[in-house]
Order: C-alpha cells, then sequence, then structure tokens
C-alpha cells in the first residue's frame, strides 16, 4: 500500500484536527467582535441622537430648572486706605460692596403639570409649574461684619430670585413684601449668590424686626425640578400627577407617596444641613451642592436595555459556537468556517433588530420579535447543515433558552450580575458533563 505524501497527510489532519477547529472558532468570534462593536457604536449613537432631540426640545419649551431664592441683597460703602501721591497723605476711598441675607423662613407650596412632548420618534418630557414661594426675612444685621448704619445703602436694597432658564417664566412676578407690592424685573446687580434670575429693588424699614414676602413663580421646565434650601429652615411640598418620579439631589423627601395616579413629597431642610450661612459678605459657596428635587423620567429606557443586551453578545457567539462544535463532533459532521461566521452574523442582526424596533414599540415585544426571527432563521440554517431534524429542534431550543435567560438578566438591576453569574456556571457544568467522555486524541471527524 502506497504511503500517503505529506501534502495528503498535512490535507487529512486539516479535515480532521479537533485543534485546528478550536483554533478556527476562536479566531472567528475574534473576528465577530467588530460587528459586535459596531452595534454597540449604533446604540451609543442613537441614544445620542435622542439626547438631541431633548435638548432641542428643552431648549425651546424651558431646560431643567434649578429655583433659589429668594435672596435679600444690601450695599454698603467699604473704605480702603489709598496713598495720594499728590497730597502724599493715606485717605480713605468708599468701594460698593454687597452683603447678602437668606429668609428665615423659605416655604414652597407646588404643583407640576408633566407633558409628553415628541421630537421624531422621541419622547420629551416636559412640565409646567406653579410655585408659591413665601416665608420672613429677619431685619439685616451688619453689627458683627462692624458696618455703621451710616454706610449701609438701604434705600438700594432688592430681592434676588434665582431660575436657571428665565425664558420659562410665563406670567410677571411681583413680589409681597409687608403689604406692599414690587415687580420683578429681568436680571440682577450683582451675580455673587444668583448668576441667573429676576430682581425687586425695595427700600428696607429698618424699624422692622421682621419682614415677611410672598410671591407666585409659573414656568416651563424639562425633566427636573430642583431647589436650593437657602431659608433657615426650608420646606418644599410637591405634588404632581406623574407616576415615576426619581428623587435625587442632595437631600431626599422627608414624606414621599408614589402612585399611579401621581406623586406628593414633602421636604424639610435645616440651615444646619447645608455649609453655608445665613448672611455673608462677597461670593457664595457651596450652593449648588445643597441643590435637592425631583426628576420625571420614563419608565423604559430602550436604549439602556439595548446596551446591556449587547454586553452579552459575545456570550451568545461562544455558547451558539460551542453547541454546534459540540453537534459537529458527537454526529460526526463537518461545519465549514464560512458556516460560522454566517451563523455569527446573525447572531449579530439580532441587536440591530431590536434597536429598530423598541425605538417604536415596548423593547419586550422587540424582544421577543427579534429573538423569534433569528432563533428560527438560524435552526433553519442548521437544518440545511445537519440534516437531521432532531439535531435541529435541539439547537433550536437551547438558542430559546439562551436568549430567555438573557432577557431575564437584562430587565433585572439589583440581581443581574448574580443571576448572569449562576447561569454561566450552569452552562459550564453542562458542557464539562457533555464532554466527559469525549476522546479528544480519537476523535476521526
Amino acid at each position: 500500500m502506497e504511503k500517503p505524501s505529506f501534502l495528503e497527510r498535512a490535507n487529512n489532519w486539516v479535515r480532521n484536527s479537533v485543534t485546528l477547529r478550536l483554533v478556527t472558532m476562536g479566531i472567528l468570534i475574534l473576528l465577530l467582535l467588530i460587528p459586535v462593536n459596531m452595534v454597540e457604536s449604533l446604540i451609543r449613537e442613537r441614544e445620542y441622537r435622542k439626547e438631541d432631540a431633548v435638548k432641542e426640545v428643552s431648549g425651546k419649551w424651558g431646560n431643567e430648572q434649578i429655583v433659589a431664592g429668594p435672596v435679600l441683597t444690601v450695599p454698603y460703602l467699604e473704605y480702603n486706605k489709598q496713598y495720594n501721591n499728590d497730597t502724599k497723605e493715606y485717605i480713605l476711598v468708599p468701594t460698593r460692596r454687597y452683603a447678602h441675607f437668606l429668609p428665615e423662613a423659605l416655604n414652597v407650596d407646588g404643583e407640576i403639570s408633566p407633558e409628553i412632548r415628541y421630537r421624531g420618534i422621541y419622547k420629551v418630557v416636559v412640565y409646567k409649574a406653579a410655585l408659591k414661594i413665601t416665608g420672613a426675612f429677619n431685619r439685616p444685621n451688619f453689627a458683627e461684619w462692624k458696618v455703621s448704619d451710616n454706610d449701609v445703602l438701604w434705600g438700594e436694597s432688592f430681592v434676588s430670585l434665582g431660575l436657571t432658564d428665565l425664558r420659562g417664566i410665563q406670567q410677571n412676578v411681583d413680589l409681597g413684601w409687608n403689604n406692599q407690592t414690587y415687580s420683578f424685573n429681568p436680571g440682577v446687580e450683582t451675580n455673587e449668590v444668583i448668576t441667573t434670575g429676576i430682581s425687586a429693588m425695595l427700600p428696607i424699614d429698618t424699624s422692622k424686626v421682621s419682614n415677611t414676602y410672598s410671591l407666585n413663580l409659573n414656568f416651563n421646565g424639562s425633566s427636573l425640578l430642583e431647589f436650593l434650601p437657602l431659608g433657615k429652615t426650608t420646606t418644599v411640598n410637591i405634588t404632581s400627577p406623574w407616576a415615576t418620579p426619581s428623587f435625587d439631589g442632595a437631600f431626599l423627601p422627608d414624606e414621599r407617596d408614589v402612585t399611579e395616579k401621581g406623586f406628593t413629597a414633602m421636604w424639610d431642610v435645616l440651615h444646619l444641613n447645608r455649609p453655608y450661612p445665613q448672611s455673608f459678605r462677597g461670593a457664595a459657596t457651596g450652593l449648588d451642592g445643597s441643590a435637592f428635587g425631583v426628576k420625571l423620567i420614563l419608565p423604559v429606557d430602550e436604549y439602556q436595555k439595548s446596551m446591556r443586551s449587547a454586553k452579552y453578545a459575545v456570550m451568545f457567539i461562544v455558547l451558539t459556537f460551542i453547541i454546534i462544535f459540540f453537534v459537529q463532533i458527537m454526529y460526526k459532521v463537518r461545519v465549514h468556517p464560512i458556516q460560522y461566521i454566517i451563523v455569527g452574523l446573525a447572531l449579530c442582526v439580532f441587536y440591530t433588530l431590536l434597536i429598530g424596533l423598541s425605538e417604536y414599540i415596548p423593547f419586550a415585544y422587540s424582544y421577543l420579535i427579534s429573538s423569534v426571527g433569528i432563533i428560527t432563521l438560524i435552526t433553519l440554517y442548521s437544518q440545511t447543515i445537519f440534516h437531521v431534524k432532531r439535531i435541529t429542534a435541539l439547537i433550536g431550543l437551547l438558542l430559546a433558552v439562551l436568549y430567555l435567560f438573557i432577557f431575564t438578566i437584562v430587565q433585572m438591576e439589583d440581581f443581574a450580575l448574580l443571576m448572569g453569574s449562576i447561569g454561566l456556571f450552569i452552562v459550564l457544568a453542562t458542557i464539562m458533563y457533555l464532554s466527559r467522555k469525549i476522546n479528544w486524541y480519537n476523535i476521526e471527524k
């Protein structure tokens, strides 16, 4: 019998080597990371487009709003020595400074009326807010700074109110001050405390120990509404028919009630809970870090769930290839690398279908349609490879279990890592059990 040539032996090794098949499968998996990465980039690109749509609608309606104030500001004169070259003497030069006083009590009662606006296929949460702000200021005290009353410009005092986006204001705002009414005007004289807002000039009656105030503020905003706890005691009560609020910021509500019909929330913050005093001169520090409030969130974020699904794409591909590989070994069927690639690309197409459908229909239905379509496609393609209905049905069943497992993980948040780890452990244990009797050194095909 003629001995096979080197080329014949090499060709036979290439056709039958299990090691080469495993190496080839590993290379194919690495190559399929390219379309997987493209899928994740597509999800991010669609998410960025959604954010642009939200910004566009918010920019025309009213951006996220932070309400700050009111703040009472009283100008005063500060004298500094300056050398006069002509007289060769030091003279006192007055400089205009500002002292800021926060309210003794700050009470906010408001209602948020949410709306859904559309920009193309994207939903944007906007709202109309109606706030009633009341409270009181103590008489400004300059004694601790050793400023004489003669240097205090009581007649140029003003009250300022901060709002992030002034375009959202829907009605003129009037300030009730000790039973008198003063109109707010846009802008503030100094941005040491409030950078964007409105202000009202008013004289201070130094004979009054306490000054009461009240105002109504109606404005538009988008998604988020927050407040700064500027009062010695700050109490905020908010009601809204929105059923999915997210309370965030520096303080959580002391009381809250969230139902399908909406929510109510109440905050009670003391001046001891924040890092700035009741009265100060010059610029304030630490204001932004003390903001608190509520965000109106959409109950479903299809892009977040799609991205979480895509994170498991590599595991999908690896497990599917392992299933095909074991069927190939156990049933003596030869599978070409091109066929592996086609199956891998079909698994990647699942995510593009999922992203496209989830922009129009709920995520669960999108996942169901996409998974059924891809499972059917791969199962029918497997029939052309193995020509055994039992094997084809087994592959379809295993794929269905995998997709159901990933869907379960995606729906979970707190237990996703735990369930995923347990699932992978079970899969690995199953593979080890099924392959325990395979003689890897004596496989003909």
